[in-house]
């Protein structure tokens, strides 16, 4: 089978296609601009040059009629025509507490999703507009949704609860959902898969540190607590987001600057985390590269970024009695060596010893990069979360054929 994975945004569309056969990807590429005369269409197929072209691309059913051109084109295309692909997954951010796992897109299960924008609303919407194009342009298609949240709804109550009026989690389910589910439980699996143990077996912490970022326990091969909550801006230093603050700031400051709520909202995840203290980028490659340079600013957003990344891994490590791995994980886990040892050099009293050579290589596969002494093993394992989609979508698909 053939599946062809999309993460559909407001004005952007990426998408993979695989061979379940051997978990392979024929193609892959995005749609940028969507909604403009000058929309860019980048497209790679397995052997085959990448290939970029510039049109009008004004809404979500034609760049799936674009993003189909290229997969079935003569030239550049991965497969001979449309009818080889023969299931199509969805990523969608939010699920609630609608969906605990992955489903097959049914009528009911595209309104839950609509019922659910409200928690969602830059997000949502845009994957709606996603799953809508595609039964446009391949109207039998199966189609399947795998939700960031899902991996998280195992937190017990004491994780997920806020200590509010019960009543806005009764009436509005305000509470922790977390996000990058699909990444945490991928790169858990390898891990595990890796030290050659079994997942229930370990007390795992996985740090997925991109532009957006959270730290996620892992206790009995699941979600245990996560540092993002109701939404991604909860939690951890990032890029453009604050990450945790005094909840009495956004009273204060609104008040003080005489703002709204869409300005402070826009703040808070557009102009603060490390861009807002480095005052030069949300990039840690520039931050990092400004900070060797002897700029105070990038220095202090560095130490401020790692220093919250090491907290919550010692809180997790607390919150489950102790750890046995840390996994690095995304853009900035997976490539910042020196990130990852400010982090781990701080987390020496929990049995953890980085070895530095290992710290300094770079690889696509999975790898230990503390030493063999260590009680604590730290792994550097790449993300896959495309992958994780094609899965889901390959399983419920066969299943719901049969």
């Amino acid at each position: 089978m053939k599946v062809l994975v999309i993460n559909a945004g407001s004005s952007s569309l990426k998408y993979q296609l695989y061979n379940m056969v051997d978990e392979s990807v024929l193609a892959s590429g995005r749609v940028e601009r969507i909604g403009m005369d000058s929309s860019i269409v980048t497209h790679e197929a397995e052997g085959k040059p990448e290939v970029r072209s510039v049109s009008e691309i004004l809404d979500h059913v034609t760049a799936v009629k674009k993003v189909l051109e290229m997969l079935t084109h003569p030239e550049h295309g991965a497969v001979a025509s449309m009818s080889e692909i023969e299931a199509v997954g969805h990523r969608i951010v939010h699920g609630g507490e609608s969906f605990k796992s992955s489903v097959v897109v049914t009528p009911e299960v595209k309104l839950e999703i609509r019922n659910l924008f409200d928690l969602a609303p830059l997000h949502n919407p845009a994957h709606m507009m996603g799953i809508m194009a595609v039964e446009t342009n391949m109207p039998n298609i199966p189609q399947a949704v795998v939700f960031d949240t899902a991996f998280h709804q195992t937190m017990p109550d004491t994780s997920y609860l806020y200590p509010i009026p019960r009543v806005l989690y009764r009436r509005h389910k305000v509470r922790r959902y977390g996000f990058h589910g699909t990444s945490h439980q991928y790169v858990s699996e390898q891990a595990a898969s890796y030290l050659g143990k079994p997942l229930e077996s370990l007390k795992m912490v996985s740090c997925h540190i991109g532009n957006g970022a959270s730290c996620t326990a892992i206790l009995d091969g699941k979600s245990f607590d996560t540092s993002m909550g109701m939404t991604p801006l909860e939690g951890l230093m990032m890029g453009t987001r604050s990450g945790d603050i005094d909840p009495a700031i956004v009273p204060f400051v609104m008040n003080k600057e005489e703002l709204t709520l869409t300005e402070v909202n826009s703040m808070l995840n557009k102009h603060s985390g490390m861009m807002a203290i480095s005052g030069i980028s949300s990039d840690m490659r520039e931050v990092s590269e400004a900070m060797e340079e002897g700029d105070r600013n990038a220095k202090l957003a560095f130490d401020m970024y790692a220093y919250r990344v090491r907290k919550y891994v010692g809180a997790y490590a607390a919150a489950m009695n102790g750890i046995d791995t840390l996994v690095f994980t995304a853009g900035v886990g997976e490539n910042s060596s020196l990130l990852r040892k400010a982090v781990c050099e701080g987390l020496t009293f929990l049995g953890l010893e980085l070895d530095e050579s290992r710290n300094a290589v770079r690889s696509k596969e999975p790898r230990l990069i503390s030493t063999d002494e260590s009680r604590v093993k730290v792994l550097v394992v790449p993300t896959n979360e495309e992958l994780i989609i094609a899965r889901d979508t390959y399983r419920l698909i066969t299943a719901a054929a049969q």
